[in-house]
């Protein structure tokens, strides 16, 4: 009867260690994350060759590997020093935390591949173009405030309305 009662109690035991365990694996129903950062958040690649991988250690397989810095990513999860994140296309996968850098970043989205985005001389539809972007583009997020967002790049510095952006959440404030 004592061994039966051990064995019970080892089984729960057990299955609460792994239940605990999974959540902080996947980062769900906590408060408080690893970096004690909200989750979800925006982030940007900080180098130029960031392994993805399949889990949260370098024991998992590499499932590939972004090459473009400064390509803006979402944090959807953490597990001690590792960063489940999506990118633009909805891809998810694990990176190690010091390859990421809390500059923010954004990348330009349109309706149809063939539309240009309008960045504009002050933030309001009826100031100077100062640019076009094709979809794709990625720009540095100055800062946003009421739908709309400084962005700087290379050969373009101004505003574009925050929704064309996937990299920043709407009606979201960055100083």
């Amino acid at each position: 009867m004592i061994v039966w009662r051990l064995i019970c109690l080892a089984a729960m035991v057990s299955a609460w260690v792994g239940a605990s365990a999974d959540a902080a694996f996947a980062g769900k129903d906590t408060a408080v994350s690893a970096s004690g950062l909200p989750i979800p958040r925006y982030v940007s690649l900080k180098s130029d060759h960031v392994n993805v991988r399949a889990g949260p250690t370098k024991d998992n397989d590499v499932a590939w590997v972004y090459t473009r810095s400064g390509l803006p990513v979402e944090v959807t999860a953490e597990f001690e020093n590792w960063r489940r994140v999506r990118d633009s296309e909805g891809a998810e996968g694990w990176v190690y935390h010091s390859l990421l850098s809390g500059r923010r970043t954004a990348v330009v989205t349109m309706k149809t591949k063939d539309e240009l985005a309008s960045i504009y001389d002050s933030p309001d539809p009826k100031s100077a173009v100062a640019a076009r972007l094709q979809a794709g583009v990625v720009a540095q997020v100055k800062r946003c405030a009421q739908g709309w967002c400084r962005v700087i790049g290379n050969g373009f510095d101004g505003w574009i309305e925050q929704q064309r952006l996937w990299g920043v959440y709407a009606d979201e404030k960055v100083d």
